[in-house]
């Protein structure tokens, strides 16, 4: 809100020139009004015609402040002097007086000591303190108008910020130099959040200053305890202050009204909050005021206000000055340390439900992002995940939940984990569509999202895709070719009663595959279409600049594609998974299958010898032959149908057996009367890791070595 002045003031005749502000008018007048006596400022009305001579006029060189053509005791006398709010008559008749433009949204700058706001007198003295002001010193404010423009423009600064750096920052911008020359502002440590009741000791820390930079502080001013930096004060006397129950600084906390250091309370406080040796930072008088900062439930910090000796005191409407700024300051600060927690549970439940690092399966490599929404929305339902499952294969997961609240995130979560729960049991994708699906109903009516699930296989170079809802992906080939994948679209989870259904895909060595969610395409200036052909053209672009052999970085590549987004695109949460497929060649695999019988653990000891020579593994074959006997022995033991046999080399060596039976292996202690129990000890013992997942089938047990 923009404040207009109510009163203006016009160059008369006889009035200096060179006052930019049209100076008072200088006559003769009756004698100055008594000491304390006070004269209102006129306020010109619109249309009003000033009077003429023989009529209670007023002649061209005299003044008449109430406009009644009486001779008030605050007329400027012949030296220039007079009340400082005294206004010059209009000499021209009938004149209208413009329409003032607005003033900006900012601190009312103070005049300086030539404009003569306190009207100095031709000796150059303030009438009111008889001290000199040295030229370019700022003056204090005097009027009620000057006050209740600054206090409204510094408390819209104040207002301004949204977290507590921004508040304080704007505290000190706001009043220095036009209300003190400098500030400190000291807070709590810690912060209490709402209505969360301190524990310990009340500890204040000095969380900012700001000053006046000039070159002369010391020259007739405070002086301050350590050099100054160009903008900020640094810290006078110790940075903690612990506030003593019953002590000076605590009673002042608890007045919680702003107070002049001159006072016996506030002198004997200084020292406590500053430090030993306060007397001589401080000045004298009042040019020091110590405001307590208030929140909504208990005082947060103080605040004090410091002006040079040179400079006119503060004066008692001063303190209300003050007053109102630490209330708006606290208040700011209050719930700038409340939005400061919901954003950090926010970011940390955001974080949590999303993967906090990426596996890293065998054939494949991997990068995301996610982006939310809006600083002032944190968390959405947007999710990516990247599921490792039996023979080296890995699930590619990404959805997007409908909002971008806490509830959203609640619900994202959950079907993730289903999600997770599911890829467990090795379903097919639309099978986990569908599980889906039914937990998306159980959870509310209205719980809606879309997903996509794919599943990659290292050694068949083949991936299997379903989707629910979702934008379809996009595949880069080597050579720099992208393709937007053909994949039915399906219907969102939630709706209920609709089948699902899954594609299988070429997945060629070097392609990089890319899921998203629909806020990286879709935005109130395009439509999700333009926006899928844009990401299209933008991977097709990136891979021409690494040429067609070399596929583009990752991690780059995910970077280029959100360079894409413009400003304004930014209207939903952004989930980004890219996966390079390596593939696994067939020379690197060997796949046999076994006949559950005594003399299985006998082959598959031969067969495992014979790969590893053939691929130069000879020192693994002892470790190999041993682990693969005790695991093909346990699988024999229970299965009713051939037990295949696995051995694939990457960068380690894996063994995989499976079999047709649900039940999982468990490590457990043998005792020393038992025949058997011994082989998952070993396994455990002599491999880099080893595991068992259930599948739709049966199981798989897996452990794997090092090359060397």
């Amino acid at each position: 809100m923009t404040e207009y002045p109510t009163s203006f003031e016009r160059p008369q005749p006889g009035a200096d020139p060179a006052d930019p502000r049209g100076a008072l008018l200088r006559s003769s007048a009756p004698p100055p009004a008594p000491a304390g006596a006070s004269a209102l400022p006129a306020q010109g009305r619109t249309g009003e015609t000033p009077s003429r001579p023989g009529t209670g006029t007023t002649a061209p060189g005299t003044t008449t402040p109430c406009g009644n053509g009486k001779d008030p005791s605050g007329a400027v006398g012949s030296d220039g002097t007079g009340p400082e709010h005294s206004q010059p008559a209009t000499a021209e008749t009938g004149t209208h007086r413009p329409r003032p433009v607005p003033e900006a949204e900012a601190i009312p700058v103070q005049p300086a000591a030539d404009q003569d706001r306190t009207a100095v007198s031709q000796a150059g003295q303030e009438r009111r303190s008889g001290q000199g002001l040295p030229p370019g010193r700022p003056t204090p404010m005097r009027r009620d108008g000057d006050r209740l423009r600054f206090v409204g423009a510094a408390t819209r600064r104040i207002a301004r910020g949204i977290d507590l750096d921004e508040i304080v920052m704007g505290l000190c911008r706001a009043t220095v130099p036009t209300f003190s020359d400098a500030i400190l502002v000291y807070l709590r440590d810690p912060l209490p959040v709402g209505d969360e009741r301190p524990t310990g000791p009340l500890v204040l820390r000095l969380r900012r200053t700001d000053r006046i930079p000039e070159e002369r502080d010391t020259d007739g001013g405070f002086t301050p305890a350590v050099q100054p930096e160009p903008s900020e004060l640094d810290t006078i006397g110790t940075e903690l202050c612990e506030v003593r129950p019953g002590s000076a600084l605590a009673e002042v906390l608890r007045g919680v009204r702003p107070v002049f250091t001159d006072t016996p309370a506030a002198r004997a406080a200084l020292p406590e909050l500053l430090g030993e040796g306060s007397e001589f930072v401080v000045p004298a008088e009042q040019r020091a005021i110590l405001a307590p900062l208030r929140g909504r439930r208990r005082v947060i910090g103080a605040a004090l206000f410091l002006r040079r000796p040179e400079r006119i005191p503060f004066e008692a409407d001063d303190l209300l000055v003050a007053a109102q700024l630490a209330t708006h300051s606290a208040l700011g600060i209050d719930k700038a340390v409340l939005y400061g927690r919901e954003a950090y549970i926010a970011d940390e439940l955001q974080r949590t439900m999303l993967p906090e690092t990426l596996p890293r399966p065998t054939g494949v490599r991997l990068a995301s992002r996610y982006l939310p929404a809006a600083e002032t929305a944190r968390v959405g339902g947007d999710w990516y995940d990247a599921i490792p499952l039996p023979g080296s294969r890995v699930a590619l997961v990404v959805g997007d939940v409908m909002g971008h609240s806490m509830t959203s995130a609640a619900i994202m979560g959950q079907l993730r984990t289903t999600a997770q729960t599911l890829a467990g049991l090795d379903l097919p994708p639309q099978e986990v569509l569908h599980h889906l699906d039914e937990q998306a109903q159980r959870l509310g009516t209205d719980r809606m999202a879309t997903c996509l699930y794919a599943v990659y296989d290292p050694v068949s170079h083949r991936i299997t895709i379903a989707n629910a809802g979702h934008p379809p992906p996009v595949l880069l080939h080597l050579g720099g070719r992208a393709e937007v994948l053909r994949v039915p679209p399906g219907a969102p989870i939630g709706v209920g009663g609709v089948d699902f259904e899954a594609v299988e895909l070429d997945a060629p060595a070097g392609a990089t595959l890319l899921l998203y969610t629909d806020g990286l395409v879709e935005s109130r200036l395009r439509d999700v279409w333009t926006g899928i052909e844009q990401l299209r053209e933008k991977l097709a672009a990136t891979a021409q600049l690494t040429g067609p052999d070399h596929p583009p970085p990752l991690e780059a590549l995910c970077d280029e594609v959100l360079d894409m987004l413009g400003p304004g695109d930014r209207d939903d949460d952004i989930a980004l998974l890219a996966a390079r497929f390596d593939g696994i060649a067939p020379s690197d695999v060997a796949y046999w299958f076994l006949e559950p019988e005594d003399a299985a653990p006998g082959r598959a000891r031969r067969l495992a010898r014979r790969a590893l020579s053939r691929w130069g593994l000879e020192e693994l074959s002892d470790s190999v032959e041993l682990l693969v006997s005790e695991v093909v022995t346990n699988a024999v033991r229970y299965a009713s149908r051939p037990v295949t046999l696995r051995l694939l080399r990457t960068d380690v060596l894996r063994c995989e057996v499976g079999d047709d039976v649900p039940q999982l292996p468990r490590l457990r202690q043998a005792r020393a009367t038992d025949e058997g129990g011994r082989g998952l000890y070993l396994v455990n013992r002599l491999a880099r890791r080893w595991g068992a997942t259930r599948l739709s089938t049966g199981k798989v047990v897996w452990f794997e070595l090092n090359r060397g």
